[in-house]
């Protein structure tokens, strides 16, 4: 068995879960005397809890804190502790977190708020941390952090006033929260829930130490099994997906609650992927492909880690919807769960004939219904154990649902005994999970001492339930450029320019040629009409919106008119705009119109999106998104993922379209994150023309957005 890291031996471990989740010694940098003060909290509950090992507070103005020896500052202590907790006001606590350094501290968390948050001034603090830890090594959790908890070490250095809390529930989930007092809450929820807990780390600002840096510490902890993070948004999310990526092959299943679900698109974006990808559109695709399940209730994300440990993140993700089975006593509580479910866009499996025939076969009697209804005669424990056992070893689900009733409530150990009993004696089968209708703690606290995941809403059921399955197994870190020293500037290639670089990536463009019209304009005689004409510049990205493209130009004196149109509309809407090139393109008409576009997030860095296309894109928000760059089969699910892709797919008897085609222009412009020479800040081709099957696809229109 490996060695915990969050040890209870004597030999302390230096690595950063040791200093930071199991100190030996701790120091109360700011301890009050006054009980009633959040600095005088971290040695009550320590005390509280149990802790073994040495603390020592510290203030400068008194001799005992609480009834105990208390020291001047941290250069009086007998020892270097592992790990200081500062207590002090803003300005005090940069002042101690030195000291802390220069005596070799290897770690401090700083409660203090006042830093970044708080305009220019708080932003000259942060960078002075940041400074101090580049320079003497020292990691800091924080600012505003209110503290870590590990509940095995019985360590409570925290001021979250929630750890007044006796006994607190053990466990093996691992919680990093960007909020201070969502641990406490998620321990007293936890507690009335039977949910127990290996640890707890509040981690404020993310000044140096990030929720991926601090979970990823805790993996080898045999006793940790399970994560929870409550996410306010998404720094250092290359930290983040390093630590997913890693808990995914170790099958330790992660749960994230992320706030941001109403935060509007970027309304400063450049292209219709900028205003599609909104902050939140992102962060669902990257929590996704980072195999973490994303709930949307608070009730889910304290109880789905008993079924994400039972579902594991699929290798391939299946084009299919999660196929569900719901057995129940009760008719009207399956119908809220099978309700909920179709919110989340999955449907209720109907049993086939042949499982219809086994559990009559078994002798449960139930109608030709998708809800395998058993009424009142379920509660009889031999009817809910055979059909549990015929619905968990049908091929046609991949997750049975079982809804106990009021039994559940008035005679909780019979209404929950057949679960138990089929989940413990069966595991080998399809992943059980049950939905309890009435308030009925007890029942509840069976199933989840036996393991059942279990819910006491339908919508954390549905909820749980969608998660699990929206995850994908994430890939290793793709190698990414980036070059932050060419993002000082920024600009955009013309469209020639453009669909040089996406040749350059594979992705085949529509035949076009640059015309100067600068004085005598010479009009080619080779010309393949009709044509689409544009003004052709870097300083003129988009086109149609200042009167820049005419379309269906059929001869060249059509194409003489076009550029002197083009010349006027654009020299109107573009101060001091002076027209000395077109670009002239054969017109090309596919069997549909499709969006690729790109765009390196601030937070997470490239991803790539695919969209109906065309000039409506942004009112249907029809689209699919994924980090990038993708690979062939994440490229074939955004097709599946997007409505308007249907009509490709031979839609009532209609051509098909080269949808490999397709998937494999989505790979070659997601491939735009790994160019060396140059950084792709934002890519879009609109539209891309889908053709028949067999013969491909072809932009005929890109946008591209560089860092200089």
């Amino acid at each position: 068995m490996k060695k915990s890291i969050m040890p209870t031996g004597e030999s302390p471990n230096k690595s950063l879960a040791a200093v930071l989740l199991a100190p030996r010694s701790v120091a109360l940098v700011g301890a009050s005397d006054d009980p009633s003060k959040t600095a005088a909290r971290p040695l009550r509950f320590i005390r509280q809890a149990g802790f073994d090992g040495e603390v020592y507070p510290i203030n400068p103005n008194r001799d005992t804190v609480l009834g105990e020896k208390a020291w001047r500052s941290i250069g009086d202590l007998p020892v270097v502790p592992d790990h200081a907790f500062i207590l002090t006001p803003t300005d005090a606590a940069i002042e101690a977190l030195e000291e802390c350094a220069e005596l070799g501290v290897p770690v401090a968390t700083i409660l203090a708020a006042g830093f970044s948050e708080s305009g220019a001034e708080g932003e000259a603090r942060e960078a002075r941390v940041r400074e101090i830890v580049r320079r003497t090594g020292i990691r800091v959790l924080g600012p505003s952090g209110l503290g870590v908890v590990n509940v095995r070490r019985r360590l409570a250095l925290t001021a979250n006033a929630a750890f007044a809390e006796p006994d607190l529930p053990v466990g093996g989930l691992f919680v990093a929260s960007h909020s201070g007092s969502m641990i406490g809450a998620l321990v007293s929820r936890g507690k009335a829930r039977g949910v127990g807990f290996a640890g707890l780390v509040s981690v404020g600002n993310e000044v140096d130490l990030s929720v991926g840096e601090i979970c990823a510490a805790t993996l080898d902890d045999p006793d940790v099994t399970g994560y929870m993070l409550f996410l306010e948004t998404l720094r250092h999310s290359d930290k983040l997906r390093q630590f997913a990526v890693q808990a995914a092959r170790k099958g330790k299943p992660v749960v994230a609650y992320k706030l941001g679900r109403s935060s509007a698109a970027a309304e400063l974006a450049v292209s219709h992927t900028g205003a599609l990808a909104g902050e939140d559109d992102v962060a669902d695709a990257f929590l996704k492909g980072c195999g973490i399940a994303r709930v949307e209730t608070l009730d889910a994300f304290l109880e789905s880690s008993a079924l994400l440990a039972r579902i594991p993140v699929p290798q391939v993700v299946s084009s299919t919807k999660p196929r569900v089975a719901v057995v129940t006593t009760t008719g009207g509580g399956a119908a809220m769960v099978v309700d909920q479910l179709g919110v989340r866009n999955i449907d209720v499996q109907h049993p086939s004939a042949e499982t219809y025939a086994r559990l009559a076969a078994a002798g449960v009697e139930v109608g030709n219904g998708r809800i395998v209804d058993l009424t009142l005669a379920g509660t009889r424990y031999n009817v809910m154990a055979a059909a549990l056992d015929v619905l968990r070893s049908a091929p046609e689900f991949d997750l049975v649902v079982a809804v106990a009733g009021s039994s559940a409530r008035f005679s909780p150990e019979l209404a929950v005994r057949p679960i138990l009993d089929s989940a413990s004696l069966s595991p080998e089968l399809l992943p059980l999970a049950a939905f309890v209708v009435p308030d009925a703690p007890e029942a509840l606290s069976r199933l989840t001492a036996g393991g059942v995941p279990c819910f006491r809403t339908p919508e954390s059921c549905a909820d749980s339930i969608a998660a699990a399955f929206a995850r994908r197994m994430p890939s290793g870190i793709p190698d990414i450029a980036d070059k932050e020293e060419e993002r000082s500037s920024v600009g955009f290639l013309d469209e020639l320019a453009a669909y040089d670089l996406l040749t350059k990536v594979g992705v085949p463009h529509a035949p076009a040629l640059g015309i100067d019209v600068e004085g005598d304009v010479a009009i080619p005689e080779d010309l393949q009409y009709p044509l689409a004409v544009k003004v052709l510049s870097a300083d003129v990205p988009h086109k149609t919106d200042v009167g820049g493209v005419e379309l269906g130009i059929c001869d060249k004196n059509q194409l003489n008119a076009a550029i002197e149109k083009i010349r006027a509309n654009v020299s109107q809407n573009v101060d001091g705009f002076k027209l000395k090139r077109v670009l002239v393109q054969q017109m090309v008409k596919g069997l549909g119109e499709v969006l690729i576009g790109y765009r390196r997030d601030a937070q997470v860095g490239p991803i790539v999106m695919l969209a109906s296309g065309g000039i409506l894109t942004e009112i249907y928000r029809d689209r699919a998104l994924r980090l990038a760059p993708v690979t062939r089969e994440s490229a074939l699910e955004m097709i599946s993922e997007v409505k308007a892709m249907r009509a490709l797919d031979g839609y009532r008897g209609k051509a098909r379209g080269d949808i490999e085609a397709l998937a494999d222009a989505i790979v070659s412009v997601s491939n735009l994150a790994t160019q060396s020479d140059i950084t792709v800040l934002e890519a879009e081709v609109n539209p891309v023309m889908v053709l028949e099957e067999g013969s491909g696809v072809v932009a005929v229109d890109a946008l591209v957005k560089i860092g200089k």
